[in-house]
């Protein structure tokens, strides 16, 4: 068992938050390197044969450029926030083919009190939203099993932070599972505490959400026709 973040890790990350400008990373960047990044990526090239255990399709990439972790550094072009930095690090573990075709992935986010595991749709385009829900109404009983089942409930929850108010145009308001469609996210996450982000266990208590998080992955795949 190897230990990836630590006190450390969330005292950057504090800092960050509190000094949030160019003078202040620079100087503080090789604790950026030693306490985050580097434990990310080295966590990330673990995970990969415990992801590959759920899906052949989908990559834990530790590579620096281009992989699965997030860039520290924000894009402020188009906000009111001109912040240069993120006060958190995530990673995507995605599919082969996000290139290609909107798909599903797995995310690992780390931030003070409010780290987080999680996996699904973000913010999906129209068309892409509109594809999952016919599927999810044309295969229900699936979705039932698959997203309403206890060992998934019990360890996650349906995101609930953008929901239409009205059933979604197309659908019947008595179909059983209309208040799904409602969601604009699909996305199952749980909260992880910062003694669970610091813990030697981090590795294996992340494998086993993946595994949990991957039947419902795999039915988002399936809607959209990717390989799970």
């Amino acid at each position: 068992m190897s230990q990836y973040f630590s006190d450390a890790s969330f005292k950057f990350l504090k800092g960050l938050a509190r000094h949030n400008d160019k003078s202040w990373f620079n100087q503080h960047k090789h604790q950026y390197e030693e306490h985050v990044r580097q434990p990310f990526l080295r966590l990330l090239a673990d995970l990969q044969p415990d992801l590959a255990a759920v899906s052949l399709h989908f990559r834990s990439d530790p590579k620096t450029v281009g992989g699965s972790l997030f860039r520290i550094y924000r894009d402020a072009r188009f906000s009111n926030d001109k912040s240069p930095y993120k006060s958190w690090q995530g990673a995507r573990l995605y599919h082969e083919r996000r290139k290609q075709v909107p798909a599903p992935s797995f995310y690992i986010h780390l931030q003070p009190g409010e780290s987080f595991v999680g996996a699904g749709l973000w913010h999906p385009e129209t068309p892409t939203q509109r594809k999952v829900r016919q599927f999810i109404f044309d295969n229900p009983g699936n979705w039932k099993t698959t997203t309403h089942a206890p060992a998934l409930r019990r360890r996650f929850q349906f995101d609930t932070s953008e929901v239409l108010t009205r059933p979604p145009r197309g659908f019947p308001a008595d179909f059983e599972f209309i208040d799904d469609l409602k969601h604009k996210n699909f996305i199952f996450w749980r909260a992880l505490d910062d003694e669970a982000m610091t813990s030697t266990r981090l590795r294996q208590t992340l494998s086993r959400d993946l595994a949990v998080l991957g039947p419902f992955v795999d039915y988002l795949c399936a809607a959209l026709d990717l390989e799970f």
